[in-house]
């Protein structure tokens, strides 16, 4: 049966269906308008319609990619239709401050308006109220609905640019009515993010691929199976699906597995894992192996045709002679000694080892390209797929626009770097006679103080100087991942960049002030103090006997869960904290209330062993300037590691021929003693939470007994250097 698709939304130019239009910039949905309709209609590819706001508001929550964007589970659908029926009310002069009353009050200790998900009920409410204009921007100023705002406010930050862009065509400052700032085309697009695993807010792409017909896009994801997926590639990948759903189009996913010196089974596997990880919708996997016949008849031809020959020239002496334009002893071969060549290559032979196949093309071409490119080299290893069956493999300058046209390939994205071999790519299908494939450049991604270079990555593994692909210092998928980097976070960065063909070098901080915005809302809080010269605070008026308290893991989050804190009449306190103390200086201690230091102990080097104060609970917070987290003296506290990690370098970008081992940076790797409280040997691997005062941190390795630590990764944030440092 035929994928129904959506075609046009169609509505009249006083009235646009804001919420259907927002649910489908942040979901991803391509959504062509015309204002010449009466009321809101979808039109769909079938011929059939919708009609209403609320009904095609429903529809793109049940098609859209997203996770929960109609809800968890039938209940909590139930509620996203209840909240629809709701909003309605927000445009109802005399009703809305009163609707705003209960709003306010729903969303005291709530994130979202259904569960712990953005859903289209969060859309419809937001629609609502941006939709009013003016009125609800002097109530948002106001501090009369504060947890109202800070809803709203979350969910504008977090969608930014996909809600502004929406708002500034559709609504004035009277509210909602007519096009604010319509395009020249009647038509208008509406774009977004994505990836159900990403989130929206990204900016639109202000680029198209050339010659496109809609439905009939097919685009490639190539990666050479040498190494795991790095921050680089995943850009690519990306970017493949943002052009294939637009266009409602295809992307396959090939490896590009040519060179057994390098390739291997583990690569494949790991790099179908980050696929996976970063959400990419593929149709198919394919491998430039699975063209190897038709590839070795394609050269066999080309040199029949004159359009190829096989050269013996020593490599060095070939590239020397490419750079200087001078033409190969070999290029004036009859093409009977060329197939004999040919011939031994295919065997293997000593003599087949000292030839390749290059293209004939142009010695005297500026771009030097162009200057008979090699197509094929001899190389005796198995190949990790199909064994020893072939001793000579395809460069990818032939094998990549010889598989490109015969899978079907529309339009094949690569990065900047490749651009003076676009020419070579189009001469090289011209020879062998194929459909053209239109190239789309887009420019490489390169980060800070990071080595992209596989070959290069591949030396810090092979040398133990860190300890695999998925270490947490490398710009690989798994190991940003493992740092403690949410996946939508990466994928918002990637898109924000959008597709330039302009060259950049990124901050890392950007990348992990996008991943706090996610990660801080929701990640449970927990308590640390350093182990060493940690200080004992007594408390002459605490507890005789221990007591618990049950409270939430994040106050503002109820879905964290809750915690168990022990108070005691003694608690530990980090000893950078007990140096800022003063004799009868009034603290809180969070989560319980104040204290009042009456005693500070040294020992014979000044250094501070002991403190001695009385609780003061009935003291306000509000007037004292140390806000400091403690923890209970009891056995029950958890061993915990903290890492923290640096750069792998020292130099934020490489000269070209600068070589990286001049520049390695000697300490990448942080660890520091802790404890933490005693609700930490609950922690899952892989579960990120903030340590009070201290950062974010990702869980490595969890609680397995009292004597081997937890393991946990600090979480970079984009602004504060850790208090490991």
């Amino acid at each position: 049966m035929e994928e129904i698709k959506i075609k046009q939304l169609s509505f009249a130019p006083d009235n646009p269906p804001l919420p259907v239009i927002v649910a489908a910039k942040v979901a991803g949905i391509t959504l062509p308008t015309d204002t010449s309709a009466t009321s809101p209609t979808l039109h769909l590819s079938n011929g059939l319609k919708l009609h209403g706001t609320h009904v095609i508001l429903r529809y793109i929550g049940r098609v859209s990619s997203l996770s929960n964007f109609y809800g968890h589970n039938a209940f909590e659908a139930s509620q996203v239709d209840e909240w629809l029926e709701y909003s309605p009310i927000l445009s109802s002069g005399s009703e809305f401050e009163n609707a705003c009353t209960h709003m306010d009050k729903y969303m005291e200790n709530r994130t979202f308006f259904v569960g712990h998900s953005f859903s289209i009920a969060d859309i419809a409410i937001w629609s609502g109220l941006a939709g009013t204009g003016q009125r609800w921007e002097s109530l948002r100023k106001s501090k009369k609905y504060l947890n109202l705002v800070r809803w709203f406010n979350s969910v504008s930050a977090e969608y930014s640019d996909a809600l502004n862009e929406v708002t500034a065509t559709y609504v004035g400052k009277k509210g909602l009515g007519k096009l604010v700032a319509s395009k020249p085309k009647e038509q208008q697009s509406v774009n977004g993010d994505i990836s159900e695993k990403g989130k929206a807010g990204s900016k639109p792409f202000e680029v198209d691929l050339p010659d496109v017909e809609i439905g009939k896009v097919r685009l490639r994801f190539a990666p050479e199976p040498s190494g795991y997926l790095h921050i680089g590639h995943s850009k690519a990948a990306l970017l493949n699906q943002y052009f294939a759903q637009r266009y409602q189009g295809q992307v396959i996913v090939r490896f590009d597995d040519t060179n057994p010196s390098k390739e291997s089974n583990e690569f494949v596997e790991n790099l179908l894992k980050d696929i996976e990880t970063l959400g990419i919708k593929y149709e198919t996997v394919t491998y430039t192996s699975d063209y190897f016949p038709q590839l070795m008849e394609m050269a066999e031809k080309l040199i029949r045709e004159g359009k190829a020959y096989v050269d013996d020239t020593p490599r060095e002496q070939m590239q020397k002679e490419r750079m200087d334009g001078i033409e190969s002893k070999c290029r004036s071969n009859s093409v009977e000694e060329n197939l004999k060549l040919w011939n031994e290559m295919v065997a293997g032979s000593e003599r087949g080892l000292q030839c390749c196949v290059r293209g004939k093309l142009d010695m005297q071409d500026p771009n030097k390209s162009l200057r008979d490119p090699v197509y094929y080299r001899c190389n005796p290893l198995p190949h990790h797929r199909i064994g020893s069956k072939y001793k000579l493999y395809p460069t990818y300058d032939f094998a990549c626009p010889f598989v490109d046209s015969i899978e079907g390939i529309t339009h094949a994205l690569r990065s900047s770097e490749y651009h003076d071999r676009n020419d070579q790519y189009y001469r090289i299908q011209m020879d062998m006679g194929l459909r053209k494939v239109h190239i789309y450049e887009f420019s490489r991604l390169n980060m800070v103080y990071t080595l992209l270079s596989k070959r290069k990555l591949l030396w810090f593994v092979q040398n133990g100087k860190v300890d695999g692909w998925d270490d947490p210092r490398f710009p690989t998928v798994q190991g940003i991942v493992r740092r403690g980097l949410k996946i939508e976070a990466l994928i918002q960065f990637i898109l924000e960049q959008g597709a330039s063909k302009n060259l950049n070098l990124m901050e890392w901080d950007k990348l992990w002030s996008i991943n706090k915005r996610i990660i801080d809302p929701v990640c449970p809080r927990h308590t640390a103090v350093i182990e060493e010269q940690r200080v004992l605070l007594t408390l002459t008026n605490g507890p005789d006997e221990p007591f618990c308290r049950i409270i939430p893991r994040h106050k503002k989050y109820e879905g964290a869960g809750e915690k168990a804190t022990k108070y005691t009449k003694r608690i530990w306190i980090d000893h950078a904290d007990a140096e800022c103390i003063s004799v009868d200086e009034e603290i809180t201690l969070m989560d319980w209330g104040n204290a009042i230091v009456k005693e500070i102990i040294k020992d014979q080097d000044g250094s501070i062993t002991q403190l001695v104060g009385v609780l003061h609970l009935e003291g306000s917070v509000k007037t004292t300037k140390l806000k400091l987290t403690w923890l209970p003296e009891t056995k029950e506290l958890i061993n915990l590691t903290l890492v923290e990690f640096d750069y792998l370098i020292t130099k934020k970008k490489l000269e070209e021929g600068e070589d990286f081992l001049d520049v390695l940076n000697p300490c990448t790797k942080k660890e520091i003693a802790a404890l933490g409280d005693s609700n930490m040997s609950n922690l899952k691997r892989g579960e990120i939470l903030q340590l009070e005062r201290k950062g974010y941190f990702r869980c490595d390795v969890p609680f397995i007994r009292a004597s081997k630590p937890v393991v946990l990764f600090a979480i970079p944030d984009g602004r504060q250097q850790s208090v490991l440092k």
